[in-house]
């Protein structure tokens, strides 16, 4: 490691610092919900939040009528940079950084770049006062150590796995940190310890602590293996041969282990995915069996090294408790043979495609939320932040798609060091420090490597997290022999259980005590583009559109439990405590159109927006459950920014964004920018552009208002321009310098190669002309 002037402390300066940069809010649209409803008796006054309407005698709600009145700010989201306090620790390398909940973030270990002084300093980041705390912490107090990992186990405890200590011996110890008491213990375990390593990856699953690759021995060779520790009995099981990566990434999702990037045998940097199926194999499904015999034959046959090192000082004057004796395994263990493992392994690697991050520049950070693989590619000394980017692979469907642009993200004159995430995979949080030279940079030009933070909510890109993603489908319970009635499932909730009798009149039995209604099935939805032009249309001068008419017709009644709305939908309980006209009449009218209307009804019960089911037309026809399809979606999404419903936004955005296809575009963007959606308002526009030639072919594009048309039409960059004929053959057959020929020549080839990818490695619906280079083995 390069010398340089050595630091006063690992701390950085203590003293009170300011934001490094303000927040543009990415605020949802505080538009007062629409008054469909008048006062029973006199009228009572609109508040003065309200937005203008006209109101007709049907008691019909007309929004303004300039659609751009109604937008939220369209100011974009970017995560603010704040300066952290107190003891901020300085140029810590290859620690561990977790987030434990309750707004807290721990370091522990790591060395210091300029000394090559190892630590294991215990700090704390408290999120809501931006403080860095040392934390005096008893018991077992681990030795020094880098390149370890430490979990979040149970919500309040640390598990610390591995590393290399001060002597660059590799550690195969297991301790834990109590965050509640600060205490550390090291349970005895049995079993085949594992080798010795550091730079590996370590996920939880069903009380299974699994340990992935990393790197070991006097030549610093690349292990291929992985195995787990059995949390309940602490006992380890036998390693299997998987994947060689170190400074990889590992996440549990769908009964798989998955492991993306890091480096390889050959210490290149790598865009391979592997992932192995766990499910109904016994090897990860039982506690491994250890026998007495075994266990001490493995005793005899594999000596243990018991190091009590010296207290290490380091310049801060904070000793190391190292009186507990570490367990380390040998650190030259010879290269031994390991069985497959059990499961079903897959790779699949990305060549490349116009929304595959390249792993070979920048600085990347990996972390993973609602079955994705997130990747923030970070500026580095090579790349700037124009060059960086957010991108996310569905881990169900295996494509990229590109979340954002660097210039979105990150603020220029700051590099980041370490990621971390909170449990739930709705935040994340990158720590770095500004760069040398910056106008925040250190003391003497120097980095701390931990004094800023942002935080980037991942809410705003339309992620649901972990514990709010679709739910899975449970298998069917066999009766058993001795009985004959099947087993019910457990109840999800009273709107779950009262969505059985959604939309049946009260006289089946149903206990239906409201009626909604909508626009009439009949109504021809051509003349309109879903809820965003019934309520956004052009000025009643503008004779190109057709206005809704006050005596529009209605669909029949929806019937639905007047309690599921007034607990679930907060528009409703206040109409119903003012004691409107509908609490009178019990019925109400939304003047949306009827498959909107009823998915939103149903969203009220659930929680859900189901998909289209192909096989199913009774969404159309009024029975069963009200599945919707992307135009009522888009609708939805205008009306959970009309009703303030942050959870029906987030399902909105998320299904939008993952399913954006070129015959709902140009509704998607519209949409989008009726509720202030910017970020996706943004990624509908750039996929019209990229599929321009087939969007405004689309009902959906010949729908749109006129305003509307020539707003995304300015959309095109200012130097954009369509190019045809010889020109186009000339840039075309010029892309592949001669190799392909002429330019009908060139375009067959890369639809026949883009093709035959799709078909050797995943076997999808659609072909799309833009599908990312993979190779699948």
């Amino acid at each position: 490691m390069a010398q340089q002037q050595q630091p006063a402390s690992i701390f950085g300066g203590s003293g009170p610092g300011s934001s490094a940069q303000s927040q543009n809010h990415f605020a949802v649209s505080s538009l007062a919900p629409p008054s469909h409803l008048t006062p029973a008796s006199a009228p009572t006054p609109a508040p003065a939040s309200a937005p203008a309407s006209a109101a007709s005698s049907s008691g019909a709600y007309i929004m303004p009528n300039s659609p751009h009145r109604n937008r939220a700010p369209m100011d974009g989201y970017r995560p603010k940079v704040t300066r952290t306090l107190g003891q901020r620790p300085a140029c810590l390398v290859n620690a561990s950084v977790t987030y434990c909940g309750n707004n807290q973030i721990y370091a522990f270990g790591g060395f210091d770049q300029y000394t090559d002084e190892v630590y294991n300093h215990v700090l704390r980041l408290d999120l809501v006062s931006h403080q860095w705390t040392l934390v005096d912490n008893y018991g077992d107090i681990p030795g020094v150590r880098m390149g370890h990992t430490a979990t979040l186990y149970k919500g309040d405890k640390l598990l610390v796995f591995g590393g290399e200590n001060e002597h660059r011996t590799y550690l195969s110890d297991l301790i834990i940190f109590d965050l509640k008491t600060a205490h550390w213990t090291q349970p005895q375990v049995s079993g085949p310890i594992p080798k010795g390593r550091a730079r590996h990856a370590a996920v939880l699953h069903e009380d299974k602590l699994f340990i992935v690759g990393g790197i070991t021995g006097h030549n610093n060779y690349v292990l291929d293996d992985i195995c787990y520790l059995d949390l309940k009995t602490f006992t380890w099981s036998r390693s299997w041969r998987f994947v060689g990566r170190f400074d990889h990434s590992a996440y549990i999702w769908g009964d798989r282990v998955w492991v993306f990037g890091g480096l390889s045998e050959d210490m290149d940097k790598v865009s391979d995915l592997w992932w192995l199926d766990l499910k109904g194999n016994p090897a990860f499904e039982s506690p491994p069996q250890i026998g007495y015999l075994e266990r001490s034959a493995l005793a005899r046959s594999r000596p243990s090294y018991h190091v009590s090192p010296s207290p290490v000082i380091g310049s801060t004057g904070y000793a190391a408790n190292s009186r507990t004796p570490q367990v380390n395994t040998p650190s030259f263990h010879l290269r031994s043979y390991a069985p497959p493992a059990p499961g079903a392994v897959s790779a699949l690697k990305f060549v490349g495609g116009t929304n595959v991050p390249s792993q070979m520049q920048g600085i990347h950070f990996h972390v993973y939320s609602s079955g994705t693989l997130l990747d923030f590619v970070t500026p580095a000394p090579t790349i700037t932040s124009k060059e960086c980017s957010l991108s996310a692979l569905d881990l169900g469907t295996l494509r990229w798609q590109k979340l954002a642009e660097g210039r979105e993200i990150f603020k220029p004159g700051y590099r980041w060091h370490y990621c971390t995430m909170n449990e739930d995979g709705t935040k994340a949080w990158l720590l770095g420090c500004p760069i040398e030279g910056g106008i925040d940079a250190g003391a003497n030009g120097m980095e701390e490597y931990l004094s800023d933070i942002m935080e980037i909510d991942l809410r705003r890109y339309g992620f649901l997290g972990n514990n709010a993603g679709p739910e899975a489908q449970t298998s069917l319970v066999r009766p058993s022999s001795l009985r004959t009635r099947a087993i019910e499932p457990p109840s999800k909730g009273l709107g779950a259980d009262l969505v059985r009798l959604f939309d049946q009149p009260p006289e089946t039995g149903s206990g239906t005590d409201f009626i909604v209604t909508a626009l009439s099935r009949d109504f021809d939805e051509d003349e309109v583009m879903g809820s965003a032009l019934l309520h956004a249309g052009e000025s009643p001068d503008d004779t190109s559109q057709t206005w809704l008419s006050p005596d529009a017709p209605t669909s029949p009644p929806i019937h639905v439990h007047r309690l599921i709305l007034q607990a679930r939908w907060p528009h409703f309980a206040r109409l119903w405590a003012s004691q409107m006209s509908e609490y009178h009449t019990k019925k109400m009218h939304i003047p949306e159109p009827y498959t909107v209307v009823r998915a939103f009804l149903y969203y009220l019960y659930t929680d859900r927006i189901d998909p289209i089911d192909p096989s199913n037309d009774d969404h159309r026809s009024g029975s069963g459950s009200p599945t919707a399809n992307l135009s009522d979606v888009a609708g939805l999404l205008v009306l959970s920014n009309m009703y303030n419903l942050p959870h029906l936004r987030l399902l909105c955005v998320n299904r939008l964004s993952k399913e954006l296809d070129v015959d709902h575009a140009c509704i998607i963007w519209y949409c989008a920018g009726l509720a202030g959606e910017e970020w996706l308002r943004k990624r509908a526009a750039g996929f019209c552009m990229t599929h321009w030639g087939r969007v405004v072919r689309t009902a959906g594009f010949q729908r749109l208002p006129r305003t509307a048309l020539v707003e995304l039409s300015l959309e095109v960059d200012p130097e954009g321009r369509v190019v045809g004929g010889d020109e186009l053959d000339m840039i075309v057959g010029g892309l592949g310098d001669g190799r392909y020929g002429d330019a009908s020549t060139a375009l067959s080839r890369r639809k026949e190669s883009v093709s035959s990818s799709q078909t050797q490695m995943l076997e999808t619906e659609e072909d799309d002309e833009d599908e990312d280079g993979m190779e699948m083995s």
